[in-house]
């Protein structure tokens, strides 16, 4: 696995090493060794299956607060996905900054989330499914969230509305700043 450092302090896109031949491909999700060496929680609490049927699926952007914040680590395992990652932590150098990536089975990435950052994303395709590790178990009374079109942000999203979207999803509040 090689981790290569995002703009958002922590946040990294994760490169498998992937094994190949006539059976198909073989790679690591996840390895607590590895993830240790780097830096980040080796902790599994919670694995998830998103299924995504439509192309234009937006689903975030979610977060928890302490003592229930998580790190997550996201795969698209087929289709694809544009992500986004905004660092909610009032403490880091990047707070309120955000990062947009492409995740797609063909680049067969990962996105590391650390606490304290919210994340979206919209599918691209149809049948897109992400996996997605966190470090926490999901608590909904910790249960924060950001609506994709906050006027603080200013987020560039490749549509300029998602054809599908949960209502808790379209209607967080505006974000208020230190508030989170």
């Amino acid at each position: 696995m090689n981790f290569k450092n995002l703009s958002i302090n922590g946040a990294y896109i994760i490169e498998p090493n992937a094994f190949s031949d006539d059976r198909g491909v073989f790679r690591r999700a996840f390895c607590s060794d590895t993830f240790k060496n780097e830096g980040l929680s080796k902790t599994l609490a919670q694995a998830n299956i998103s299924e995504n049927f439509k192309k234009h699926t937006l689903r975030g952007f979610h977060y928890q607060i302490e003592p229930h914040s998580e790190a997550k680590t996201l795969t698209c395992v087929s289709g694809s996905v544009y992500d986004i990652i905004v660092d909610l932590r009032p403490s880091s150098s990047t707070y309120l900054n955000w990062e947009a990536v492409n995740l797609t089975r063909e680049n067969k990435c990962s996105l590391h989330v650390p606490k304290g950052c919210a994340n979206s994303f919209l599918t691209l395709e149809d049948n897109t499914t992400m996996v997605y590790f966190s470090s926490n178990n999901y608590n909904p009374d910790y249960e924060k969230g950001i609506r994709y079109n906050d006027p603080l942000f200013k987020f560039k999203w490749p549509i300029k509305k998602p054809k599908f979207i949960s209502n808790k999803d379209s209607s967080w509040a505006d974000f208020k700043k230190n508030n989170n």
